[in-house]
């Protein structure tokens, strides 16, 4: 197939651009500056440019490409107008967005692809990161329509070269040592993605002009918190000690899941971590197991360059201050303990 992907140098772009190179695919990224993976051996054709210029797309007079990868995560006007000016240029538009785009607070267990989304406007500038994706699925729908568009919906992506570098931070903060604040409860079940499964069943998937829209995720409870910080602890030969503590203590002071716990999330948000996933199997998404993304994570942070933030993001992870004072509260009030 020839592959045009839109960025291709970041986390899941860069996963697919890696996973298109081991398929044998002719591929051609559109970045505004950063090499992608085989841009230097020569796998890979490198156009720079700027997305949000309208002139971006004087590149594709005159060529084809069987698919377009599209991970954007701003304004969904930038994914209308690229849809609208590579329509002419393609065969179908393979769309990275997410299970956020579900309208309901707290979500439910079990939601599949057919329930409401929020409401939101292909259109707009950035709003927020449901509308944003959702405004983009909207956009890739009216362009290419229904028979020419693969929208997978992801929730927690980890793996190599992770951004935000969720589970990086459980790694380096494991790696450190001594006691460890541990969220619990230790069962927490884990239902997240490998950046390398989602972009292999994407490209796949294209490959076989498959269509439609999927949460793609691992089957629930793939793996659990507890199993994910033990991993952690063997892959970095760490000497740390776990304390671990309930949700209700964790939410008491005042720490926020999510951000300052990365990937623990408090029990009323339970249902980001259950969604339906049998669509997606049944369309071939395979999920390699936690183990394999621990270690090649760890492997690559120790050996290669690592994301950057942009400017103004706040990195995930609590304060190294705030977790010792937690801790010791938790030492003194014990039955906070698990």
């Amino acid at each position: 197939m020839r592959i045009l992907v839109l960025g291709g140098t970041a986390f899941v772009g860069r996963a697919i651009v890696e996973a298109a190179i081991d398929r044998d695919h002719e591929v051609t990224t559109f970045t505004r500056s950063s090499l992608p993976p085989g841009a230097a051996t020569g796998q890979v054709e490198t156009l720079f440019g700027d997305r949000t210029h309208p002139s971006a797309y004087n590149f594709a007079k005159g060529r084809q490409w069987d698919v377009i990868f599209d991970t954007w995560f701003g304004a969904p006007r930038i994914v209308q107008e690229s849809v609208e000016k590579l329509r002419p240029h393609a065969s179908s538009y393979s769309y990275v967005s997410t299970c956020s785009v579900y309208e309901a607070d707290p979500l439910p267990l079990g939601i599949d692809e057919n329930f409401p989304t929020v409401a939101a406007d292909p259109a707009a500038e950035s709003t927020n990161y449901p509308a944003d994706k959702r405004g983009g699925e909207l956009a890739v729908l009216a362009g290419f329509g229904p028979s020419a568009s693969f929208i997978a919906r992801p929730g927690l992506i980890i793996g190599p070269h992770e951004w935000p570098a969720r589970l990086a931070w459980w790694l380096r903060r494991i790696s450190e040592g001594g006691e460890v604040l541990a969220p619990g409860p230790q069962d927490l079940a884990l239902q997240y993605i490998d950046a390398r499964d989602l972009a292999k069943w994407m490209v796949a998937s294209a490959e076989k002009q498959t269509v439609g829209i999927y949460n793609a995720l691992s089957p629930r409870a793939h793996s659990t918190i507890s199993e994910l910080l033990e991993l952690c602890k063997a892959t970095t030969n760490s000497a740390a000690n776990f304390t671990w503590v309930t949700p209700e203590f964790i939410l008491e002071q005042g720490i926020q899941p999510w951000t300052e716990m990365p990937i623990w999330i408090s029990p009323d948000m339970y249902g980001f971590y259950g969604f339906d996933t049998s669509k997606a199997q049944a369309a071939a998404l395979t999920c390699r197991p936690m183990s394999e993304t621990v270690t090649d994570t760890w492997t690559s942070i120790l050996s290669e360059a690592q994301s950057v933030l942009p400017p103004g993001r706040i990195p995930p992870g609590i304060n190294r201050e705030k977790e010792l004072n937690i801790l010791a509260l938790a030492t003194i009030n014990s039955f906070h303990r698990l």
